[in-house]
């Protein structure tokens, strides 16, 4: 069965970390599971502008 999350490295400029961690922890969220969840909705929100 395939693992269904892959760890990725990415670079981030400083002062966007520094504002996703703060919204992460304001919605109780680790890090990564934000940008997982911010990333699913971007993806999602322009699959629907192309329909």
């Amino acid at each position: 069965m395939k693992p269904l999350k892959e760890k990725v490295s990415i670079t981030l400029d400083t002062d966007l970390v520094v504002k996703v961690k703060h919204l992460a922890e304001q919605d109780d969220r680790s890090f990564s599971q934000y940008i997982n969840l911010v990333l699913k909705a971007h993806v999602e929100k322009l699959k629907q502008q192309q329909s």
